[in-house]
């Protein structure tokens, strides 16, 4: 009898992925039920003003946010919040790469490309300035720079071995550059719309100011699809100089102090950033059809906008005072800094 019922109970237990499927529903579907309420009301706008003011994409952030000022999600939905946040964002990323063509990067010119290198490491040489003159620890103040011109929390996790930071330091940079991001994302349509800027004006004020890449999307979709898509491509060319970075970093470093070291390759080439590179070449050379274009964006809509407000409900506005007022006043005036060379870039630049 004993062995009759043994393999319907091992059938009864369900395997592996199902398990991490059931883990992380919970937290997908809240965060999908505050994008969808968000899109609501961006339908809402539309139909009343003929075109929504505040889109979905930002309302989705503020109402992840506001939820997250008064109730801190336990563990039942932090796993499907966390995966919203990040992995489908980094999925809507790659994607992203097939509706942007070879053409779309040399479009932007040599002057502007080059124009992208010089923000970078006059962004990271000013931010370490400002660090130093805060009184904050040279690491930090490095890690704070690095984080703000390149790429966010993936430039601090980068940077943070090849120069030795101490585990409290990153905690802190990263701590405060999540929200500070937020509030970058949050900035950009309003500066674009404040300053008159077309669609390429505003992908780029995207992609040489926000912090991580897949927010990128969520800036710059206020002024279209030409805007995300130059936006992407910016924000690429800034995320590919965190090689080189990494490496002269390692260099001076190891100038200094015998086997320190070096960057690891996943910091440097994330999965999704090597996959929008591998569509981007599919689509040059035509190997992807028109047709599933438009269906295509439509996905990556859909998850960017579940993964905005994911991103708002695991915002923590304490990070900014755990992070400590140094650290808060070197990282904004940080911001500041990249986005004053980044508006100085596009009016010499860019054409109106």
């Amino acid at each position: 009898m004993t062995t009759a019922h043994h393999p319907a109970h091992a059938h009864a237990r369900p395997s592996a992925p199902l398990r991490g499927l059931v883990r992380l529903l919970p937290g997908v579907l809240l965060s999908a039920s505050v994008g969808a309420f968000a899109f609501g009301l961006q339908l809402i706008e539309t139909s009343l003003f003929g075109h929504p003011w505040v889109e979905g994409l930002v309302i989705a952030i503020l109402m992840g946010a506001g939820i997250r000022l008064f109730w801190t999600p336990s563990n039942l939905w932090t796993p499907g919040v966390q995966f919203s946040a990040k992995t489908l964002l980094e999925v809507a990323v790659a994607l992203l790469g097939a509706t942007v063509s070879g053409a779309a990067v040399m479009a932007l010119g040599p002057v502007l490309l080059l124009a992208i290198v010089g923000v970078v490491v006059l962004a990271i040489v000013g931010g370490y300035a400002l660090g130093r003159a805060f009184g904050l620890p040279p690491a930090m103040a490095l890690l704070v720079a690095c984080g703000n011109a390149i790429c966010g929390n993936s430039a601090i996790a980068a940077v943070a071995p090849v120069i030795e930071a101490e585990g409290e330091d990153v905690a802190a940079a990263i701590g405060f550059t999540a929200v500070l991001g937020i509030a970058v994302v949050l900035l950009v349509p309003v500066v674009g719309a404040l300053m008159g800027f077309n669609a390429t004006r505003v992908g780029v004020l995207a992609g040489l100011t926000v912090y991580a890449v897949p927010q990128v999307l969520a800036a710059a979709a206020p002024a279209g699809l030409l805007a995300v898509q130059t936006g992407a491509v910016v924000k690429l060319v800034r995320v590919l100089m965190l090689g080189p970075i990494c490496l002269v970093l390692g260099l001076l470093r190891s100038g200094k102090v015998e086997g320190a070291k070096g960057p690891k390759l996943h910091h440097m080439a994330p999965w999704f950033i090597v996959v929008f590179l591998i569509l981007m070449g599919l689509r040059s050379a035509h190997l992807i059809p028109e047709v599933v274009l438009p269906p295509l964006q439509a996905a990556v809509t859909t998850m960017t906008l579940i993964a905005m407000a994911g991103l708002g409900l695991m915002v923590d506005p304490r990070a900014v005072v755990r992070a400590g007022p140094r650290v808060a006043a070197v990282a904004a005036l940080s911001a500041l800094l990249i986005g004053a060379l980044a508006l100085a870039t596009i009016v010499l630049i860019l054409p109106a």
